[in-house]
């Protein structure tokens, strides 16, 4: 009996992760495609300061705020940390420029960034609202 209930419970837990990665790898998918379909320019590096802040969209995006420009941010992998409450130290090779493929955001290696516009974040934003509500 006692086997009986610790595989249905393991067979709950693990399905529950999956469907969640499920929906994560959808958000995922789904700002690569707005990224193709809109055919967002690629940019070496971006402005920073004090300022600066960001919105995530999933693990692997983030739409990072500053002063005058919107950027979306891509992570080689998966950045975890951004949601964890200890402080990862950044590497920059400049002071108040962020630079894709050698600078780090809470530790993530940033892989792209793309420059946005007002109407590029709004989408990018209810695309991740859409994608959340499926939980």
């Amino acid at each position: 009996m006692n086997r009986l209930i610790l595989t249905a419970v393991v067979m709950l837990v693990s399905g529950c992760s999956t469907q969640e990665r499920a929906v994560t790898q959808d958000e995922e998918q789904a700002v690569r495609d707005y990224i193709l379909v809109r055919g967002l320019e690629e940019v070496d590096r971006m402005r920073s300061s004090d300022s600066d802040g960001w919105h995530e969209l999933d693990e692997y995006f983030i739409i990072y705020d500053t002063r005058r420009n919107t950027y979306l941010v891509e992570f080689n992998r998966a950045c975890y940390e951004l949601n964890e409450n200890r402080v990862t130290p950044d590497l920059r090779r400049e002071a108040n420029t962020i630079r894709a493929r050698s600078d780090t955001i809470r530790g993530c290696q940033i892989n792209k960034i793309f420059a946005l516009t007002e109407a590029d974040v709004a989408e990018l934003k209810s695309l991740g609202e859409i994608a959340g509500s499926r939980n």
